[in-house]
């Protein structure tokens, strides 16, 4: 790799509407800096999409997939960024995946996989079904990867029995069933793929990136879910030097229902 920083922070955050949200998003890069911000949820078209603010506060590279009203995804960085592209791993022209080329020859693919509806039934659930096969589209993508990656974003599903406020409760309830688990971790062993949050924080302690809006107090009840993540490369793995979650923010106004996940990396 050339022109290696020596220090790279990205942070990850399903934003849940970048426009209705941005003095939130303001308020988090002023606080943290990080050098790349990956969103997810932005909801809103390319052309419309608030890249000024950015700007103003020095990300002046943008790698932006939207669409109205739903989905959508960004990169905005400090650093150079370039080879941008998007996957339709869900073939039906959603905006769910953006990705681009550091100067310093590491990858960032930003994802925001389906939340795949309410029932995890195949047949009668035509968003589960995408969901699953989404995730084997990306697996069959993942197995031919070559340069060092990071991927992020929210991946709706919570792995470990311990990425969820109650396992039993949550075996039948889409986002932890068995089979999401399973397509889950063949996409990690498909590329040896380092679950950076539990490389920092080993399971069993809880690391929840989500809560839902319908909790009347969030924080008292805690009933969360580890929906988001950063993997990275086994070649870069090691560099990473600290990974945490934003908790505050998940309490600031009108917040999102995620919380950002923030990365630092030191080559």
């Amino acid at each position: 790799m050339s022109t290696t920083p020596k220090k790279l922070k990205i942070a990850s955050w399903n934003i849940n509407s970048v426009r209705f949200r941005l003095e939130l998003v303001e308020r988090f890069l002023r606080e943290e800096q990080p050098d790349v911000l990956c969103l997810q949820e932005t909801k809103v078209i390319n052309n419309d999409f608030p890249a000024g603010l950015f700007r103003q506060l020095g990300y002046n590279f943008h790698v932006i997939h939207g669409q109205p009203m739903h989905h959508g995804v960004a990169i905005l960085s400090k650093v150079p960024i370039r080879e941008d592209h998007a996957h339709d791993w869900q073939d039906n022209g959603e905006a769910r995946h953006v990705g681009a080329l550091l100067d310093c020859g590491i990858r960032i693919e930003n994802v925001y996989i389906p939340a795949g509806g309410e029932t995890p039934d195949l047949e009668a659930n035509p968003k589960f079904r995408q969901k699953l096969a989404f995730l084997e589209r990306m697996t069959r993508w993942s197995e031919k990867l070559r340069q060092p990656t990071v991927l992020l974003g929210d991946f709706n599903i919570a792995p470990l029995e311990c990425d969820v406020w109650n396992h039993k409760a949550l075996l039948d309830v889409v986002s932890h069933t068995p089979v999401e688990v399973d397509l889950l971790t063949a996409l990690r062993q498909s590329h040896d793929w380092i679950d950076l949050g539990r490389q920092f924080v080993p399971a069993p302690e809880k690391l929840f990136t989500w809560w839902s809006y319908r909790a009347r107090d969030w924080q008292a009840s805690d009933r969360g879910r580890r929906l988001d993540h950063v993997w990275a490369s086994p070649q870069i793995a090691s560099a990473a030097k600290s990974h945490r979650v934003h908790r505050a923010s998940r309490s600031w106004q009108k917040p999102s229902d995620h919380i950002p996940l923030i990365t630092e990396f030191a080559f």
